[in-house]
């Protein structure tokens, strides 16, 4: 049973792919770990992960790492919650043997997606899809719902859980509205400052008023 709402989202807008700043379509699904309503997870952070099939390799070494790194996750106050187009009992069945075969005990649900109907509402495929090749996208949600960023990957390549890691806490990062995050930033390496705007901010930050970097004073 997959139930989508429209409580969020015009059903005019189903198959339309989410952007940044989109409010993430609401929906109710069974899990491996009982029913799941996306509005559950508002007031935290959620990463949103979906594979197209279970059993595959690809999303099997994914779900071992993050299994490994739930407890990272949840110490930056950030939920996972994976997706699988197959049936709940296959995943029951893809949960048991991760754990019989890699020792990783996967602490998150996994939602059942037979129809689509998650995967089309998110625009991970269209609407005359036949298969599931796409659904290999991952949604980084704030605690109001906004989706904050959006990464997809092809079939044959694994996703990073370390770059998953760090963008969640970059966002939060930036999220305060003090600071940006500069390329490859981690928690404790400098921030850059917004740009100046005025002809006074320019003159007083210098030539590098375009790109001012500073040691973050929340380290």
């Amino acid at each position: 049973m997959t139930e989508m709402t429209t409580t969020d989202t015009p059903p005019a807008d189903a198959c339309r792919p989410l952007r940044i700043g989109d409010l993430a379509p609401d929906f109710c699904a069974r899990t491996t770990r009982g029913e799941v309503r996306l509005r559950d997870y508002r007031g935290t952070w959620l990463v949103f992960f979906s594979h197209p099939a279970d059993f595959t390799p690809v999303c099997t070494s994914e779900f071992v790492a993050l299994a490994r790194a739930a407890d990272r996750f949840a110490a930056l106050d950030c939920a996972l919650l994976g997706l699988s187009v197959d049936s709940l009992h296959a995943h029951l069945a893809w949960m048991e043997a991760i754990h019989a075969r890699f020792g990783a005990a996967v602490p998150f649900p996994v939602i059942e997606d037979p129809t689509m109907a998650v995967g089309r509402a998110y625009g991970m495929l269209d609407a005359t899809a036949r298969d599931s090749a796409t659904v290999r996208a991952t949604y980084f949600i704030d605690p109001a719902g906004i989706v904050r960023a959006i990464t997809c990957y092809p079939m044959s390549v694994g996703r990073s859980v370390a770059e998953m890691l760090r963008l969640v806490a970059a966002l939060q990062r930036a999220a305060r509205g003090d600071a940006l995050t500069p390329e490859g930033w981690t928690p404790g390496a400098d921030i850059v400052l917004p740009a100046a705007r005025t002809e006074d901010e320019v003159a007083a930050a210098g030539p590098a008023w375009f790109c001012r970097i500073t040691p973050d004073p929340a380290a």
